[in-house]
């Protein structure tokens, strides 16, 4: 080999192999797509995890630069925070004992009055005040169906029907609230019901029995 020979291969020797861009580009996201590069990825969920938790972090940290007092001065807010809620939860878990909204007064099958009655009189017996109210409250509302003064209705309340049954026997109207409200409380409100509830419920049962409807204010349908 000539001496310019000897000279051009050298020359080749270190010429750096130039590969286009875009082709250089697509051969690297192909080597990369390979699954041996992200066998130890994390899942979907955990990536997730990851970002939200990132996000956070930043929220923190502004939020520090941003409060005085810096870190300290973000966790004595955030520890007024917790102990706010912790407060209002306590205030309304009390609260929740009384109810805002009453549920429908029969959620059983049908019965007549004279079986809710006994019943009513076995739960008293055995000193299941709230069983018994419920069962007398029951008796009371289709003794009145029966006697067609209320409206049959599957879906109404205690205070639905002592309304309408108020409007039937004015002079009861308010001890038909009382009950109502006693049936609410024991039912929905978490209270303990009381034998003297009990025995209020009861004879107001037994009035209505006797009483006579003002025919004056009961609805022509209702009217028996």
């Amino acid at each position: 080999m000539t001496a310019l020979g000897r000279l051009m291969a050298r020359s080749d020797d270190h010429i750096p192999v130039r590969t286009p861009r875009i082709p250089a580009r697509e051969a690297a996201e192909r080597e990369l797509s390979d699954p041996r590069y992200h066998q130890h990825d994390p899942n979907p969920i955990q990536q997730a995890l990851d970002w939200l938790w990132e996000r956070i972090g930043e929220l923190f940290s502004a939020a520090a630069g941003t409060t005085p007092g810096g870190w300290i001065g973000l966790l004595a807010i955030a520890a007024s925070v917790v102990l706010l809620l912790i407060a209002l939860r306590l205030r309304l878990g009390a609260v929740r004992r009384t109810p805002t909204t009453s549920g429908a007064l029969f959620a059983e099958a049908p019965r007549t009055a004279a079986e809710h009655r006994s019943a009513a009189d076995r739960h008293a017996a055995e000193g299941r005040w709230n069983q018994a109210i419920q069962d007398r409250m029951r008796a009371l509302v289709l003794a009145l169906e029966e006697r067609t003064l209320l409206t049959p209705g599957p879906g109404r309340t205690a205070d639905e029907a002592s309304t309408e049954a108020g409007r039937a026997f004015p002079a009861h109207a308010d001890r038909l609230r009382i009950a109502a409200r006693t049936f609410d409380d024991v039912t929905y409100g978490g209270r303990p019901g009381t034998e003297e509830a009990y025995t209020l419920l009861t004879a107001l049962d037994t009035d209505l029995q006797h009483a006579k409807p003002d025919l004056a204010t009961t609805p022509p349908r209702s009217r028996g």
